[in-house]
This record gives structure tokens, C-alpha cells and sequence, in this order.
């Protein structure tokens, strides 16, 4: 006859843990918080209308402290003592990043002739050169790293500080905040030389780059 296996009990430990919960304290005047609720000591009755009025309303009772414990029957949530006060913070909604806007133009390769760049926002770089029937139009500085050729515009919504920057001038066109010189009007002492244009009372100087 085969022997029966008795069956082995297998130990289960438990482990002790806090849990935050809410604690609905009343508060004087209670009549705007919950009708049936007064700030005096509540019967059993009234403790019991309190947790079914509550239910109604999709909140869980988990445990009640600070009333006589004998007030309470065993269909009621249980007795509760030693809670601590828990300060709940609230945690503001997570802003989406904001980029900054961007406020130059950086180009590493040489604007050809017939090409034309035009960038409102800010300034624009160039690392090469500028070729002749080429066009930069941007709404702050031009910086030509090369050979300004063609025809540069600066300041065009109004920015009279605005500047043009290049390593060596031989524009068609230059224009500041709508104040402009053509070659003919270049200084020959200039050519071909580093140089820069800017704005001195409604009229265009054109130096050279020290």
C-alpha cells in the first residue's frame, strides 16, 4: 500500500509597510462639506450614515480614528491610532521644453552667383565667399568669412545697429536698415581689403577692419 504524502505547510512572511491615505477631517462651518456632518462627537448612527454617504460618492473608508472605539460595530471599517500627519505637496504639471528661437544663420559653403539667401530672424554667416549676382538679405548682421562679391543687406526689419562683416569687399550693393551704396560709390582705397559697414546717423561708413 502506497503511503499518503502529508502536506507540507510552507511559511509566509510578512512584512510590515507604511501607506499614505487622505484623512477627511471635519471642519467648521461642515455644512458646505458634507450636509449631515456636524463638528460635535458623531453616534453610531450617525458614524454609520457618514460612511455609506461617503460610499456613495466613490470613497473608500479604509479606517476611522478619533472617535470611541466601542461606537464602532464590525461592519464598519476599523479602528485606526497613531497616524501620522503626512504633508502632501503638489507636484506642478511638467512644462514642455522651449527651445530658444534661433537667432543666426550659419552657412559653410560659398554662396554662388545667381543664388540668394534671405534669412529675417537674425544674423547669417558665411564661411566662404559671397559670389558676384549673389544676394544675402538677413534681418540682423552678414559676417563674410571670404570675398563679398555680390549684394549684402542687413537690418532689413528695421535694425539700424545691424552690421556687414567681410574678409575682403568688393560688393555690388551694400544696404543697412534701408540706407544703401553701390560699387561706384565704394572707396578704391578699400578693396580687397577686410572691411566692415554700419550706420552713423542715417549715413553708411564703410571702414576697414583693423
Amino acid at each position: 500500500m502506497d503511503a499518503v504524502a502529508e502536506p507540507v505547510t510552507q511559511p509566509v512572511r510578512l512584512r510590515g509597510r507604511s501607506y499614505l491615505a487622505f484623512v477627511l477631517t471635519p471642519v467648521v462651518p461642515v455644512i458646505e462639506w458634507l450636509k449631515d456632518l456636524s463638528a460635535v462627537e458623531l453616534s453610531r448612527s450617525a458614524i454609520t450614515h457618514l460612511i455609506l454617504s461617503l460610499e456613495k460618492k466613490n470613497i473608500r473608508v479604509l479606517g476611522i480614528e478619533g472617535v470611541d472605539a466601542a461606537l464602532l460595530t464590525s461592519t464598519m471599517p476599523p479602528a485606526l491610532s497613531g497616524g501620522r500627519t503626512c504633508a502632501v505637496a503638489l507636484a506642478e504639471p511638467e512644462r514642455p521644453e522651449v527651445k530658444p528661437a534661433v537667432a543666426s544663420l550659419m552657412l559653410d559653403s560659398p554662396v554662388r552667383s545667381g543664388q540668394s539667401v534671405m534669412f529675417l530672424e537674425g544674423d547669417v554667416t558665411v564661411l566662404g565667399s559671397v559670389g558676384s549676382g549673389a544676394e544675402i538679405v538677413a534681418g540682423g548682421s552678414i559676417h563674410v568669412y571670404g570675398t563679398l562679391r555680390g549684394r549684402a543687406m542687413a537690418g532689413v526689419n528695421g535694425n539700424p545697429t545691424a552690421r556687414i562683416f567681410c574678409q575682403k569687399i568688393e560688393a555690388e550693393l551694400l544696404a543697412i536698415d534701408g540706407y544703401y551704396q553701390t560699387a561706384e560709390e565704394l572707396d578704391a582705397g578699400l578693396r580687397n581689403r577686410p572691411a566692415q559697414a554700419w550706420l552713423d546717423g542715417g549715413i553708411m561708413r564703410i571702414a576697414p577692419l583693423i
